[in-house]
This record gives C-alpha cells, structure tokens and sequence, in this order.
C-alpha cells in the first residue's frame, strides 16, 4: 500500500489518486498548513503511519514541507522507499513576494530535511531542479532545489503534469472577442495573487476597460476594475465551457511549476499569454510568451 501525504486537498491531489487506485492501493492523508495545529498534526501523522506500517511498501509526498518529514523519516529508519513530488513553492526562495517554503525558518529545515533524506525526487519541470531566474530583477536569481541545497545528492527525476486532451478541447463555440481568462486557487491572499500575476492582469483590466477578463479559482478575491468577473472555483465541465468561450489565456505568473489550466485551456483553442517562468514557455513551445523580464 501507498501512503499518500499532501498539506491540503487540492485538484492536483484529487488527479493523483484518481490515477493511482485503478493501479496500486493508496492511503490518502492529509497534514494542515495551519502553523498553530503543527504539533497536533504531527502527533495525529505519527501514529497514522506506525498503524499502517505493516502494510506500507512505500511513501508518496505532493511537494516537500512540514508534512514530508515524518513518512521520510520513517522510509529511513524502516527501509521504505520515499518519493517526494516537486511542485513549485518547495524550491523556491521568493521572500519579496512572500512564497516559497525557503523564506521561512522551520519550513526551509523541514523541507531541506525531507529532500536531503527522501528516496527520489519527482519535480514537475526542469526549472524546478536549477534555474537563474530573470524574470523580476527584485528577487534573487538563484532558485530551483540545486541552488538552495547546494549539497543535494538526491536523485531527480523530472515529470510533467498531464491533463486529458480528450476531455480538454475545442468545442468550436461562439468566443467573445478580445476575453481573457485565468485560473488559480487562493488569490483572495495578496501574496498569491501577486504570484499568480494577477496584479499584472488588473493593470491590463485598468489600461482596457473594453476588454473582458475573467478570473476563477476563489470567489473571495476583489477587483475594483468593473470589467473583472470574480468566479469561485468550478467543476471540470464548467471550466471546458469557461475556455472554449474565451479568445486568451493568461498566466502571468511571477514563479510557477507546471500549471495545468494553461496546458488545458490551450487544448481547449484559447490562445496562450505566458510569462517566462517554470515550465511555461515549455508549455507554449516558447512561440508565445510575454519576454523575460517583469515590467
């Protein structure tokens, strides 16, 4: 049996087990992000794991952090293979902007912790393992797992995100010219907005109040410009209608890994705006992307 730890539910999680159980057997647990209930959790993932020890061939792990630590440690000391997934904000050291688990004390040791000592690490995109980031000159360039464990010996593996391009595609509706879209979870937080671009997009909405932007993910988020609609999250169904009737898709992102809904809506006929970050240009096939720099 797998033992499946993640911080939060999310639809990458949802995809990873969806995949997994027609396969192998997977135990899905879930850790917190909230620091107040760490030491409660880490009780609560101890004893979890001692009591499904006897039927646990191997640990799997959505990103590296406070909930990798113990299912590292006990691939370790019980000879159990451990993998981490690599995703984005756990290798990244983004302190201006308020990401990455670098920038925080604990969170870095636990995180440089559960690579250093892991079995093998699975990042989404090559710029996840070592990259000289340009994109915006306020952040440090060295990012990427190799520059902030400079003394990694892990091996590395990189696997992209995929998506179903039977399910994601162009349904030939009717779009409404000159619309843009953009998807992303937790933007309602200032810094993860500001990681996802959407500052960018809110002075484009600003600069060109006759084109339409919509923005789903996280209802709770608020623009002041009118030609923004706010949509909460919604169902797989609902996002193909939402791209096959827009024109453009926009990630804007300040720092990404592999994002999905970029891939998805391009299947789905939107015409891609990217900036040069992650696995983005790879994505677009770097014939469409906003340059490499931040302005």
């Amino acid at each position: 049996m797998i033992i499946y730890t993640y911080p939060v539910r999310t639809a990458f999680t949802d995809r990873d087990l969806e995949m997994i159980r027609p396969e192998r057997k997977i135990k899905a647990l879930e850790f917190t992000q909230n620091p107040i209930h760490l030491p409660l959790f880490y009780v609560l993932q101890f004893f979890q794991l001692l009591w499904y020890l006897p039927k646990t061939s191997q640990y799997l792990c959505f990103f590296g952090g406070y909930h990798s630590v113990l299912p590292v440690w006990f691939g370790k000391i019980f000879g159990k293979k451990c993998i981490i997934q690599a995703g984005g904000m756990d290798c990244i050291n983004m302190p201006e902007i308020g990401y990455g688990n670098f920038r925080k004390k604990w969170l870095r040791k636990a995180t440089i912790f559960s690579f250093k000592n892991c079995t093998l690490i699975l990042p989404v995109a090559q710029a996840l393992i070592k990259q000289h980031y340009q994109y915006d000159g306020l952040i440090s360039p060295n990012q990427g797992l190799i520059n902030l464990i400079p003394d990694l010996t892990t091996p590395i593996q990189v696997i992209p995100n995929g998506f179903d391009t039977d399910f994601w595609k162009n349904l030939q509706l009717k779009r409404v010219p000159l619309s843009f879209i953009s998807v992303a979870t937790g933007t309602s937080n200032p810094s993860r907005a500001k990681v996802k671009g959407y500052d960018l997009i809110e002075e484009l909405a600003a600069n060109h109040p006759d084109w339409k932007f919509t923005l789903v993910g996280d209802s709770s988020y608020q623009s002041k410009n009118p030609n923004v609609s706010i949509l909460g999250k919604k169902t797989a169904s609902e996002l193909l209608t939402l791209y096959n009737t827009h024109q453009f898709y926009l990630q804007l992102s300040t720092s990404e890994g592999f994002p999905n809904s970029l891939g998805e809506a391009m299947s789905c006929g939107c015409i891609p705006i990217g900036s040069a970050v992650g696995a983005i240009p790879e994505i677009i096939e770097k014939r469409i992307h906003i340059g490499s720099k931040r302005y």
